[in-house]
């Protein structure tokens, strides 16, 4: 408690609110590159497809330990570019996780292609492999492993998997930049993957924008073709699937300048998530339960996502409420499935055929997450989750 210099009262001061997202810490220090890179854009005027796109996406390539990179408008293009490219379509079923966002299954549904949910598993939302492998049948073309909240689906188990059965590997990675596991880095692991720029990502551009990186020439090639209205050259145009989508020149050079800060961002994210770990500890028993890291340093928490059981005496939407009202964001990825979407009722599944993905859109939580959020907001957050828990059931929620 403070007092004013003009009265004798106590005056109470509300800590500052903390948001789920605060990009400003990344970009305070890094204004005076992204003014310049702007200014010097302008001058030149190479706004389209221009030299910061070509530099950026060998940067990135080489980054994720890729050949190439092809930079487009936006993650979902990346998806189903990059699935046209790796030759999914018509009379095709790709496998994709029923725990994602919409993204994943627009792309498999641009293509033609039949996309085929498979249930996640429990303590880390990912795709879960046994259950995939009963999904596969004879017109079975491809799997997307979605790289979810920033921890990738193991890539020992999903390429033995696609190698059992003859599959092409697509990555969704558009959580993930920069995560690592069994060696592997996201983005170097399947036939081609899909990155998002978009704003609040780990490596995010001030707009649109998406990535496609690959080992394989062709696929590159094509996508740079797709890209661009499906041309190979200026005025001469190969493929009629071809569109507009294209890196912009502007978001290319902000993420060059960017991109030599994302493993520091990303340890501080890392630590950060540990110390949430370390914190929450004591409510585990309580019903706060955080999603389970089984990649270690691997994992680059683009979300901090805990669940709320049955079991914790608060429901999760009363405790997102309360936390709001002590100026504590927070998000739900996601609260409805794929399969419960209404767009994509006609694709014929049903409330119960995916229980675990049911059960953790019920339960998951997103907590703050972002480089520069300190222990302190941390130890406010759990601080707040802990009283309300503690909270006797006949108190009204304030």
């Amino acid at each position: 408690m403070t007092y004013s210099a003009s009265e004798s009262s106590p005056v109470s001061i509300s800590p500052a609110p903390i948001p789920f997202v605060d990009l400003s810490l990344q970009h305070a220090p890094l204004e005076p590159g992204i003014l310049a890179a702007v200014q010097a854009l302008i001058a030149k005027g190479d706004y389209i497809l221009g030299q910061a796109v070509a530099d950026f996406e060998q940067q990135f390539a080489d980054y994720c330990q890729a050949a190439h990179g092809v930079g487009v408008g936006s993650g979902t293009d990346a998806i189903a570019l990059g699935l046209q490219a790796c030759g999914s379509g018509p009379g095709d079923e790709v496998l994709l996780p029923v725990n994602t966002f919409v993204a994943t299954l627009i792309g498999v549904l641009r293509v033609g292609a039949t996309p085929v949910f498979v249930d996640c598993d429990v303590e880390t939302a990912l795709l879960d492999l046994n259950l995939a492998e009963q999904a596969v049948t004879s017109k079975t073309k491809a799997v997307i492993a979605v790289h979810l909240y920033g921890q990738m689906v193991s890539p020992d188990g999903l390429q033995a998997f696609a190698q059992r059965y003859g599959l092409t590997v697509f990555e969704d990675a558009a959580q993930a930049h920069g995560a690592h596991r069994d060696g592997q880095q996201a983005g170097a692991v399947g036939l081609a993957a899909a990155f998002s720029f978009y704003p609040s990502k780990n490596l995010g551009a001030m707009g649109d924008g998406g990535m496609l990186t690959t080992q394989q020439p062709l696929v590159a090639e094509t996508v740079r073709s797709l890209r661009n209205y499906g041309a190979t050259r200026k005025y001469y145009h190969t493929d009629p699937g071809g569109t507009n989508s294209r890196l912009d020149t502007l978001q290319a050079a902000v993420l060059g300048l960017k991109l030599p800060h994302l493993d520091e961002w990303n340890r501080d994210r890392n630590r950060l998530a540990a110390y949430y770990d370390k914190q929450l500890s004591a409510l585990v028993d309580s019903g706060i339960v955080p999603m389970q890291n089984q990649s270690g340093s691997g994992h680059v928490y683009h979300l901090y996502v805990v669940r709320v059981l049955p079991s914790c005496p608060v429901d999760r939407t009363v405790l997102q409420l309360e936390l709001s009202s002590r100026d504590i964001q927070s998000g739900i990825h996601y609260p409805v499935p794929c399969h419960l979407q209404p767009a994509f009722q006609s694709l014929g599944y049903q409330l119960g055929q995916f229980p675990v993905a049911e059960q953790l859109s019920q339960e998951i939580l997103s907590l703050p997450m972002y480089p520069g959020l300190t222990t302190t907001q941390i130890d406010r957050v759990v601080t707040a989750i802990q009283q309300l828990l503690q909270r006797p059931a006949s108190l009204p929620a304030s």
